[in-house]
């Protein structure tokens, strides 16, 4: 069989193709164990895949130990982190920004202002700034998909609603919609294979991005990948790409979790406002029928108003900064389970081809069909670059969750702190107020 680099895909795999060793290849050479190959006895890497992240044993005693731990998990990952996200190796610079609304007599629709800063050969001009709307960032990310079939390709935000949105065209829905595009063009840009893909230099700088060709051609494409799927059955998953499998569908089933009960909170907390706000106005009113009462009264309504702001701030910031890093996550395992399956399908094809040239071979001697050689290419891609893409992901979601837990943790901190500070203040009130009634009796 054939062990060389398939024609007109482009690999980002960390090891050549002819390192690796494919499940289903029926060589017999002796080579070191490689991301392909699994190794009964030895489990430390199957444990590190199904979980997804390293275990850790130790835990910091105090806020301080814990921030200095996140500091250095932060030094250690950087070390180890894929060379083309570094600033200093990086040639592409992107981001989306300055939401614009256009209303014409046809439709109303929302543009966003896409800068480019780049030294590659593959432009013309080293600065781009193009307007561009959802429906161009979805057509850039059907493209990817379809020229780049062997890649996990990052999700776009949802096209229509967003859980707890209702006006596609309101400030904090255009807002959170913006910053998921430039999260989605950022981890594009920075991919050593999806970066260097001409539609996303079309997409970057072409004025003109010719979608309904693209789009007729994919429906063609689209349908001869079914057409091929099912013709061919999977007879057996290699076990790595289970696991991987098995840990997204428990990944899947935590952050949904998460999602509703985080849905829960944000209703209550909304509705906790509403009774707070209603809370301070009644101290208020009675401030103004109480002179001698006023001033702590006056004091109670400030606490609760302040309360009110700290618990508001502390909801929009779940809403507009942790609900939509779970939401993309949700999607990212859903175009990770499409990668799989299509790298199933690709496997499947070359299992019902080597079956059928066995039996031509035992028939009348034929030597192997290239036809063959090319699906076990393919299979060997999608193994390498899945394998390399998944790495990439799961450090790229140890990063976003890290910060993630550490904003939630510093907004907490900060609400609770308004709180206190507001409360303490409100002692000091009544002790002054105390301390001058005593006197007032004394004289």
């Amino acid at each position: 069989m054939s062990a060389g680099a398939p024609r007109g895909l482009a690999s980002s795999g960390q090891k050549p193709i002819t390192e690796i060793l494919h499940p289903l290849s029926a060589a017999e050479e002796t080579l070191s164990p490689g991301p392909d190959v699994t190794v009964s006895g030895g489990g430390e890497k199957d444990s590190g895949l199904t979980n997804g992240t390293p275990v850790e044993t130790s835990s910091p005693a105090s806020a301080s130990l814990l921030f200095n731990r996140l500091q250095l998990d932060d030094d250690l990952d950087g070390d180890a982190r894929d060379p083309y996200a570094s600033t200093e190796t990086r040639d592409l610079f992107v981001t989306v920004d300055d939401p614009k609304k256009h209303v014409s007599t046809m439709e109303t629709y929302i543009t966003y202002r896409v800068s480019t800063k780049t030294t590659r050969i593959e432009f013309d001009l080293p600065e781009y700034c193009m307007r561009r709307r959802y429906q161009d960032f979805d057509w850039l990310r059907i493209k990817l998909e379809d020229s780049q079939p062997t890649h996990l390709i990052p999700p776009l935000p949802e096209k229509f609603v967003m859980k707890g949105v209702v006006d596609r065209f309101s400030e904090e829905f255009v807002e959170t919609r913006m910053k998921a595009l430039d999260k989605f063009l950022k981890r594009v840009a920075d991919h050593p294979v999806l970066s260097f893909n001409p539609h996303l230099n079309a997409f970057l700088s072409a004025k003109d991005l010719n979608k309904r060709q693209g789009l007729a051609l994919l429906t063609k494409v689209g349908e001869s990948v079914k057409h091929v799927a099912g013709g061919y059955k999977l007879r057996t998953r290699p076990p790595e790409f289970c696991a991987m499998g098995e840990y997204l569908d428990t990944f899947a089933q935590k952050l949904g979790t998460i999602d509703r009960i985080a849905q829960r909170i944000l209703k209550e907390q909304s509705e906790y406002v509403t009774e707070l706000r209603e809370y301070g106005t009644v101290y208020s009113s009675w401030a103004g029928s109480e002179e001698e009462l006023r001033r702590p009264l006056e004091g109670v309504a400030g606490c609760v108003t302040t309360c009110c702001g700290a618990l508001e701030d502390l909801s929009e910031n779940m809403s507009q900064d942790f609900l939509p890093v779970l939401r993309e996550y949700v999607l990212y395992i859903e175009s990770m389970k499409n990668v799989l399956r299509k790298r199933d399908q690709s496997q499947a094809e070359y299992e019902g081809r080597l079956e059928a040239a066995i039996l031509r071979k035992q028939e009348d001697r034929t030597p192997m069909p290239v036809e063959v050689e090319k699906c076990q290419d393919k299979v060997e891609c999608f193994n390498a670059d899945l394998k390399a893409d998944w790495e990439r992901w799961q450090s790229n979601k140890r990063q976003d969750f890290k910060q993630l837990l550490t904003g939630i943790a510093d907004k907490n901190i900060n609400h609770y702190e308004k709180c206190q500070a507001a409360w303490e203040s409100l002692i000091t009130l009544l002790q002054e107020k105390q301390t001058e009634d005593k006197t007032s009796e004394t004289n």
